[in-house]
């Protein structure tokens, strides 16, 4: 199971995508963006600091990783069933359907990341046990510790801004690469 934005696809566009459709330079809402994540905070902080709201289309995640596509591919062709789910709207879910078996958003379940509830839906969505779900993501608060707690397998991405902040714990497997993934899961 894959969390959508910054482990498949790379929200820097659609960052500057809703800075620009705001009118604000775009080093300044990333910056607060980063003292979000500094913070312990949604970026929703850095929104609201600054008074925004963007339109839902311009954090479209259409910017995917060079990794990405590529690895969802080698995972499927070796037999397992991939998903992908993510604190988005359900228009983000049709860009994601090509690539997975199932793909769906905190909009649809009603619950966001980190909230217990978000991955006993993934795991009943995919209906099997949550020991056999790998869950992969960038963040350690939102994506890795939650899916440890509910049993299933967590996977930190280093990559995008929380990727390289967080630490993860040491019952994460850790890469800095979807193509590390296939070779990192257990079998």
């Amino acid at each position: 199971m894959f969390d959508v934005g910054e482990t498949l696809v790379d929200e820097t566009a659609n960052w500057e995508r809703a800075a620009d459709e705001a009118g604000v330079p775009r080093f300044t809402l990333m910056a607060l963006v980063g003292a979000a994540i500094e913070r312990g905070d949604s970026h929703r902080w850095a929104l609201d600091r600054l008074g925004i709201r963007p339109s839902r289309s311009a954090f479209l995640h259409d910017h995917w990783y060079p990794d990405a596509v590529a690895c969802l591919a080698r995972l499927r062709e070796g037999g397992l069933i991939v998903g992908a789910a993510g604190n988005m709207a359900v228009e983000h879910e049709e860009l994601l359907r090509p690539h997975v078996a199932f793909a769906t958003s905190s909009e649809r379940l009603g619950v966001e990341k980190p909230a217990a509830g978000f991955f006993e839906r993934l795991a009943g969505l995919a209906g099997v046990e949550p020991a056999r779900i790998a869950y992969v993501g960038d963040r350690v608060d939102n994506d890795v510790l939650p899916a440890l707690a509910a049993g299933m397998v967590a996977v930190h991405v280093r990559r995008g801004p929380w990727g390289h902040l967080h630490e993860p714990p040491e019952d994460a497997i850790c890469i800095r690469s979807l193509d590390e993934l296939p070779g990192a899961l257990p079998a």
